[in-house]
């Protein structure tokens, strides 16, 4: 893990939220790179938004894009493909690092380069507030999800929007 690429991405973040005029909590804590770690630390600390996952994927084009949803929800490849015309797979913890310096388990959705497509689960816009890795896994944020789409719109890559499927 490179510290010095994990704290630009998180000054990246401050700057973000700064730069949109967004107010967010952050907390500091020790790393969290599982979901029982996550739960023990959130429990401890009295979290109250929804924690987000970032899936990071790859396509046979050498395309990657990463899948900002919430920690629930489950890899939906018919409805990826049908967005992005390929066929999704989660990319190696390798290939991830290597492209976007994240660590494995705190996977940032902001920051990251332009190459990479980032595909909004359009359910995150039900929450109240959202929280996430700001790259550092011993940080957290949280803020509220009325001001997703104003963090995603700053951004320089391409976002795709994949609509909450309807039950009947």
């Amino acid at each position: 893990m490179n510290q010095e690429t994990l704290k630009d991405i998180f000054q990246r973040n401050v700057s973000l939220m700064k730069a949109c005029g967004v107010t967010y909590e952050q907390w500091q804590h020790e790393p969290i790179l599982d979901f029982d770690t996550d739960l023990r630390v959130g429990e401890r600390l009295g979290w109250t938004a929804m924690p987000t996952k970032s899936l990071f994927l790859r396509f046979k084009s050498g395309d990657f894009a990463l899948l900002l949803t919430h920690k629930n929800a489950r890899l939906d490849a018919k409805r990826v493909k049908a967005l992005m015309g390929q066929r999704p797979s989660i990319a190696s913890d390798n290939e991830m690092m290597a492209a976007i310096g994240c660590v494995p388990g705190a996977v940032c959705p902001f920051g990251l380069p332009e190459s990479i497509h980032i595909i909004l689960d359009e359910s995150l816009l039900t929450f109240e507030s959202l929280m996430y890795t700001p790259g550092l896994p011993e940080f957290t944020f949280a803020f509220p999800a009325a001001n997703l789409m104003a963090l995603l719109d700053a951004l320089p890559n391409r976002i795709l929007r994949l609509p909450v499927v309807e039950s009947h």
